[in-house]
């Protein structure tokens, strides 16, 4: 396999669509460009920290030599590439930010493989026209974050861009991590990522909103020519919102299935393929709680907390609705696809949940039942993780002290005696309805442990594997590196399956982020 200096690039998109060509990085408004050419900068003394075996060996290409750990830091641009930041515009925690584009995000081009084409992307490579008072830099601790979680993800089987490899530059960049007037100086990395395109809602509002019309016909083409081959009718582009529909209502059940919470779900950071984009204050769910959201930005309203997400998809797939109907007479048709997105979203979540409680069908009742224990569960607030797990393993025949032994484990907080009643009650007729199921307890079993992970990224083993990594100790970010390899493992890493400790609860970086990083 080559290496990353011999690969040859390719620059479709450049090629493809008009774009500021200038290479000036002085932040400012590209009307009608759909990018800016922007060289990384260079730093200081990059160092290879992580490297995704697997991804390489997708994309063909060797472990990275000392050139090319230039490349991933920016310190090299090689013949054939020519890189550049989108521009894209956006709808922010519900209002309109007009344009925005990639501010720390420099793409360097494509690269093909036996697997696709892909672009590489560089996070955190300096200054790019769309910065606007930034350093388009990014801290070690949002990039570790980013890279775990991007491979995480990916291994949870959820749709997700990935993460190739990451890089500390040895320069420090100051930041303000709570937005509190109390800015700091922390290490720099740069994050390697990958996609089939980083394309999202926002680079359709951008042209829509600039009455951009042929430049907006253009590149929805382009898009369903390059990422959507079979849809070829009449109704291509109303076929291919359909599908962007249903793709983003599956990835909504996904987030929801593994308790994954975003927490910044502006219409710049969905993907138009579906994929889990733009890692920025995310989280895992701890205790089992629909009202969380891990970024301080989204208080006091709670706009992207978890319970909200899939409401939320639908809403970003209106504006991005609203944009493409500037090439709709009618718009009609456009409406009831976007409608369907309700009905999508019910049936992958009722599968996906049947899934993760054992269920061999999903009707009537096993609905009303689903629909008690979201009700259950959100007040008990269990570690979600810990509690699917256990649910697994219940025996076929328990009694109601036998229950709350069994769980023991998995609460925050004690119950009273009305909440044991609740949640006895759940349990016993789950148990009932389990037992009446063609499948066997060991089938059922097989199938819960399919669905519901027993490792996940939380927060707190970010934090500690930051903290060792900035005063120089890989340990930690190793283990969680293969550790997430295999997030539904039977065993392993016990010492990653548990609770939230209680220092974490509220510890800075541990519960809630900010945006910053």
């Amino acid at each position: 396999m080559p290496s990353l200096t011999k690969k040859q690039f390719k620059n479709d998109f450049v090629n493809t669509f008009d774009g500021d060509d200038s290479g000036d990085r002085t932040p400012r408004q590209t009307p009608g460009m759909l990018y800016s050419k922007a060289t990384p900068t260079p730093v200081a003394a990059p160092q290879l920290l992580a490297w995704s075996q697997e991804l390489g060996q997708d994309l063909e290409l060797e472990t990275p030599s000392r050139e090319d750990v230039k490349v991933l830091a920016g310190n090299l641009v090689t013949p054939g590439m020519e890189p550049y930041a989108a521009c894209y515009a956006g709808h922010q925690f519900g209002n309109w930010a007009g344009q925005l584009g990639d501010g720390r995000a420099i793409t360097l081009g494509e690269l093909s493989s036996k697997n696709g084409i892909f672009e590489l992307q560089l996070k955190g490579a300096g200054p790019t026209a769309y910065s606007r008072h930034a350093d388009g830099r990014a801290v070690l601790r949002s990039s570790v974050r980013e890279y775990l979680m991007s491979e995480a993800m990916h291994h949870l089987g959820v749709p997700t861009t990935r993460a190739l490899a990451l890089v500390s530059t040895g320069d420090k960049v100051l930041r303000d991590m709570f937005y509190n007037g109390n800015p700091g100086y922390e290490p720099g990395a740069i994050v390697t990522r990958v996609a089939p395109t980083f394309l999202r809602f926002g680079n359709f509002e951008l042209l829509a909103a600039q009455r951009e019309k042929d430049k907006l016909q253009q590149l929805i083409s382009w898009t369903i020519d390059r990422y959507y081959p079979h849809l070829n009718g009449e109704d291509r582009i109303l076929d291919w919102f359909r599908e962007v529909v249903s793709k983003t209502a599956f990835l909504m059940s996904e987030w929801q299935r593994v308790g994954f919470v975003h927490g910044v779900m502006n219409t710049d950071n969905m993907s138009i393929l579906g994929l889990s984009i733009d890692y920025g204050p995310f989280s895992f769910l701890d205790n089992y709680d629909y009202k969380f959201t891990p970024n301080t930005t989204d208080l006091p309203g709670r706009r992207y907390a978890f319970g909200n997400q899939p409401s939320i998809g639908y809403w970003n797939l209106g504006r991005l609705a609203n944009a493409i109907s500037l090439l709709f007479e009618d718009t009609s048709p456009l409406e009831t696809a976007l409608e369907s997105y309700e009905k999508t979203f019910w049936d992958y979540y009722y599968g996906m949940m049947g899934g993760k409680l054992g269920l061999d069908t999903v009707g009537k009742e096993e609905k009303e039942l689903i629909s008690r224990f979201e009700k259950v569960l959100s007040e008990l607030q269990p570690d979600m993780t810990l509690f699917y797990r256990s649910l697994a393993d219940l025996p076929a025949e328990v009694t109601s002290e036998e229950i709350m032994d069994h769980f023991q484990d998995v609460f925050y907080k004690k119950m009273d005696a009305s909440a044991s009643e609740a949640f006895i009650s759940l349990i016993s007729d789950y148990s009932k309805m389990r037992k009446n199921s063609s499948l066997s307890s060991d089938a059922a079993r097989e199938m819960m442990n399919r669905h519901n992970p027993r490792i996940i990224l939380r927060n707190y083993l970010l934090h500690e594997a930051i903290e060792q990594l900035e005063n120089g100790n890989d340990s930690h970010f190793r283990k969680l590196q293969e550790a997430l390899k295999q997030p539904y493992a039977a065993t392993g890493f016990e010492e990653l399956v548990q609770k939230r400790p209680d220092w974490a609860e509220t510890k800075a970086g541990c519960s809630m982020l900010s945006c910053s990083s």
